[in-house]
């Protein structure tokens, strides 16, 4: 299996059908923003339906890449698991395997490689608590992206209380 059919079935297995997206692709040059914006749009449409009535949250690729702060590689695969694996809103009830999402994480990373840029919207680690800037219109969000070795990931949490 090469890298980007591999990173496929990675990026999938740590997202959900209920809240949690992602997405990767082949790297092309566009502002990591932009990719956070488009799977923010594919789960602002999904969840139109839960979104507090008249919410707003950044619309623009410049407002987006405000809300993302650097993170280190090790940070960004912690945050891949914990967005994975524990809801946002209600933590504590795990979602799927915490052994699988850490493998899925930490390959995930290794392939993008040891020189890959992670960013994320989450202040520091997920044990100091879960504060972020937005990057949808949800009461609650979190993403994580990465650029490295021709590849984008995109993993992203939305939620309602």
């Amino acid at each position: 299996m090469n890298d980007a059919d591999l990173l496929e079935t990675l990026v999938s297995s740590l997202a959900s059908e209920e809240t949690v997206y992602s997405r990767w692709c082949w790297s092309s040059g566009t502002d990591l923003a932009h990719h956070v914006r488009n799977l923010a749009k594919t789960a602002e449409a999904d969840w139109a339906h839960e979104a507090v009535r008249g919410a707003t949250g950044p619309t623009t690729i410049k407002a987006i890449k405000t809300a993302l702060r650097p993170v280190t590689h090790d940070t960004a695969t912690e945050l891949m698991v914990n967005l994975s694996i524990d809801s946002l809103v209600f933590p504590g009830h795990p979602r799927r395997d915490l052994a699988h999402a850490r493998r899925a994480a930490t390959k995930t990373t290794a392939i993008l490689g040891p020189g890959s840029e992670w960013f994320s919207n989450i202040d520091g680690p997920w044990t100091n608590g879960r504060a972020w800037n937005p990057v949808t219109r949800h009461t609650f969000d979190g993403v994580v992206a990465g650029r490295g070795n021709g590849f984008v990931v995109v993993l992203l949490q939305v939620g309602e209380d």
